[in-house]
């Protein structure tokens, strides 16, 4: 399946009230294992991939390190990739620009990108993240592939806010996202059915919601409208606390 043909599907998979589920890979090994399972593409978890490597998130990983990974995963399986690229690992539009290049011509077709600013603290005004994201879509139309920029909002998560307060704010990102050129608005940190309602009503671009302690189950976020569910850090998690036990227990 040639780039384009993997952009292209990857994209068709969001569909309102039918999410594309995605448990999150973090090297070529659980991305083989997780297509093999039957997955129609691959997303990586920025945790899990810093993780893996002995890293913390908020890009401590070294960038070159990040592409090797997601290189391996792209040319080992026959299915969409998406990388988690957190803020994108600069503050500077033409490096942005160039990084992201980079990721599509190690075989990527999406990404996630967040408005927190990584090393710093709070949010990028939206206007700004706006212009970021544009710099995302030229990229990409120069390269002439359909990227899937899933714009991130850090709205729900690690700010402080009340949830009900930030839904508005929400979906005016969403729009100055779009119109920037952004193909899908992630909402971590956000459990409650009705914002998540509120928040699909209000916007145009298809939704991802993580999977959390206290999100409503996949029935009810497909009845909702989700497009998209991610596991995020969570099979990473579990995979580690299974070689553990059995760890200690091949030992005792």
């Amino acid at each position: 399946m040639s780039q384009s043909e993997k952009a292209r599907r990857f994209r068709a998979l969001h569909i309102k009230g039918k999410p594309l589920v995605l448990y999150n890979a973090w090297d070529a090994g659980s991305a083989r294992a997780i297509a093999a399972a039957g997955s129609p593409a691959i997303a990586t978890s920025s945790w899990a991939v810093s993780e893996a490597q002995g890293y913390r998130d908020g890009e401590d990983i070294p960038i070159d390190l990040f592409e090797l990974t997601v290189a391996r995963i792209a040319s080992t399986i026959d299915v969409p990739v998406s990388a988690d690229f957190e803020g994108g690992y600069s503050e500077s539009l033409d490096e942005l620009a160039f990084n992201v290049t980079r990721l599509i011509d190690l075989g990527v077709i999406g990404i996630n990108f967040e408005d927190r600013i990584v090393k710093g603290r709070g949010l990028y005004p939206k206007e700004r993240q706006a212009s970021r994201i544009a710099a995302i879509r030229e990229a990409a139309q120069r390269k002439g592939v359909d990227f899937f920029i899933n714009a991130r909002t850090d709205l729900f998560l690690g700010q402080g806010r009340d949830p009900a307060q930030a839904v508005d704010e929400a979906i005016a990102r969403a729009e100055a996202y779009a119109a920037a050129g952004a193909s899908g608005l992630f909402i971590p940190g956000l459990v409650d059915a009705a914002l998540i309602g509120r928040i699909i009503e209000g916007v145009t671009l298809p939704v991802n919601v993580m999977v959390m302690d206290g999100v409503p189950p996949r029935d009810q976020l497909a009845a909702l409208g989700v497009s998209r569910i991610s596991y995020g850090a969570l099979p990473y998690s579990r995979a580690m606390r299974q070689l553990e036990a059995e760890t200690k227990a091949a030992l005792s």
